[in-house]
Order: C-alpha cells, then sequence, then structure tokens
C-alpha cells in the first residue's frame, strides 16, 4: 500500500463504505448540493436529511426559491440553528434568477460572488455538483491531513491547506472529486476528532500520526457554548413562534417565550438587525416579507 496513492485507497475504500445521503445520489444537480452544503453547515447529517427533502421537495430549483418571499425560507428553515444561513440561501437564488438564468454558476469566482457562499462551499459544489479537480477543505479533511501526512492530532484550516490538499488528489478531475468526499468522509466516519478508529483505517499503515505513536494535540481543543439559556436559545424560541403563526403576531406572544425581560428584548433585537423579523407600524412582528 506504500506504493499506492493515498487518494487510490480513499477512492476504494469510499465506494464500499460511503454512507447513503440523498445529495449523493445519481441525477443530484447543482443547486440541491448547494443547500446540501449550506444546511450542512454546524449541523449534524441526522438532522439534515428529512429538512433538504423537505425544501427540495418545496423549491426543487433556485427559480422556486426566489418566487416565494424570503420569510417562507426562515419558517421552512425550521429548528436547523443559524436561520441566516435561509436568507443567504435565499438571496442567492434570487441572484441566480436575475444573474444567471436561473441556473448555478460553474465557476469558483461566480459561486463566490453569490450571497453567503464562501470558499468551502464554492469549492464543495465545484467538485461535487461540477465534478472539477478543485481542492476542498473542511474540518475532517484537514485532520485526515494533519495525521496522515504531517503527523499531527489535527490543524486549524488556513488557505495554505488548498495547495496541500491539491497535491494530493489525482489528475483526472473526476477521480479528484471523488477523492475529495472520500477524504471527507474518511474524517467523519473514522479518522474522527475525539475516538478515531484507526483499526478500521483504509490509510493506517501509510498514517505518520500512527507512526509517531499518535500524539496528542500542542494545546487543548476548544470546546463549543452550550445552548441552553444562551441568546441563541431565546432567539430560536421567539422565531419559532412566528414560524408556527401565518401572520403577524402581538409582542405579548413573544414576551411569553422567555422570562428574562432584558435577554428576551436583546435577543429580538438581533433578529431584526438580521433581518430575520420585521417590526410593524402597529407593534406586531412578522417574518420578512
Amino acid at each position: 500500500m506504500a506504493d499506492t496513492p493515498l487518494s487510490d485507497v480513499l477512492i476504494r475504500w469510499y465506494a464500499d463504505a460511503a454512507r447513503d445521503l440523498p445529495w449523493r445520489r445519481p441525477g443530484t444537480g447543482a443547486w440541491d448540493v448547494l443547500v446540501s452544503e449550506v444546511m450542512l453547515q454546524q449541523t449534524p447529517v441526522t438532522r439534515v436529511v428529512p429538512a433538504y427533502q423537505a425544501w427540495l421537495a418545496r423549491w426543487p430549483t433556485p427559480s422556486a426559491l426566489a418566487a416565494d418571499p424570503s420569510g417562507e425560507a426562515v419558517r421552512m428553515w425550521g429548528r436547523l440553528g443559524y436561520p441566516r444561513r435561509a436568507l443567504r440561501l435565499h438571496a442567492a437564488a434570487v441572484m441566480v434568477v436575475e444573474e444567471h438564468g436561473g441556473e448555478l454558476p460553474g465557476t469558483l469566482t461566480e459561486l463566490l460572488a453569490l450571497p453567503g457562499v464562501g470558499d468551502y462551499t464554492a469549492r464543495a459544489v465545484l467538485a461535487f455538483a461540477f465534478r472539477q479537480r478543485v481542492p476542498v477543505v473542511d474540518t475532517n479533511v484537514r485532520r485526515v491531513v494533519a495525521r496522515q501526512v504531517q503527523g499531527v492530532a489535527d490543524a486549524a484550516v488556513t488557505r495554505r491547506d488548498l495547495a496541500l490538499i491539491e497535491s494530493l488528489l489525482p489528475a483526472g478531475a473526476d477521480d479528484a472529486a471523488t477523492a475529495s468526499i472520500a477524504l471527507m468522509e474518511l474524517g467523519a466516519l473514522v479518522c474522527t476528532a475525539r475516538a478515531p478508529r484507526c483499526e478500521a483505517c483504509p490509510v493506517r499503515t501509510t498514517c505518520a500520526w500512527v507512526a509517531a505513536g499518535r500524539p496528542d494535540l500542542a494545546a487543548p481543543v476548544r470546546r463549543p457554548q452550550g445552548f441552553a439559556g444562551t441568546d441563541r436559545q431565546v432567539r430560536g424560541r421567539l422565531l419559532q413562534v412566528l414560524r408556527e403563526h401565518r401572520g403577524p403576531v402581538q409582542g405579548d406572544l413573544l414576551a411569553q417565550v422567555w422570562d428574562e425581560p432584558v435577554q428576551r428584548a436583546r435577543a429580538l433585537d438581533g433578529l431584526v438587525a438580521d433581518g430575520l423579523i420585521d417590526p410593524l407600524p402597529d407593534g406586531r412582528y412578522a417574518l420578512p416579507g
């Protein structure tokens, strides 16, 4: 195996080990991939799958989404979290319709110009939808490469990683796209952050980290902030009231979702500032029109 390129081994492994996810199935278009990538940001796959399927059943094309008010996108987003993603996806759909005839563009520059589409998301669409040879670097890919090539437990994602990841990809565009998703899948299923399953890894015999005795991180991993009691929780409850009502709601109805008035007001002000809630002249609140 030492003489076999890493990408070749991973492509063969992926053929048998890949999860059956709806955005990977034959016939999945570029819009479908974009929706999946936006939804998967900071959200587990198990929560994304039903939301993704419901979203595309309602809005199978950018044109379909652009034709509805942005508030409907926020409503449909449900409990996925970070609902500004819904607004950005709606804004991206509008721009695709206005500037690209309703078809998602296939260049990095054009994708990066869409609202809410960053470097990772643009490259993911190019690789997974358009099958182009572009490096796609997320935390899973970076961790696999840090261990396999550099012999360290993990590393933060930086723009310098693009050249390193690209050097590991096969020359052919289609194989390179498959290798990119295989790297990501290995990090998600086997080469995980906290409990890597090295015994199940197809490239363990060439892993520099394993050869070094699996050294610990040089610095402790920063734990994410808890959810209970945070402004995020309050924002979610306020939005849920508006999602459950087809029309505007009175302020006193929103006041019932959280007892602490200062935090509730701060969360509500934040939602208004983010464009997720519209305050109306009569004192009521609504999803954006």
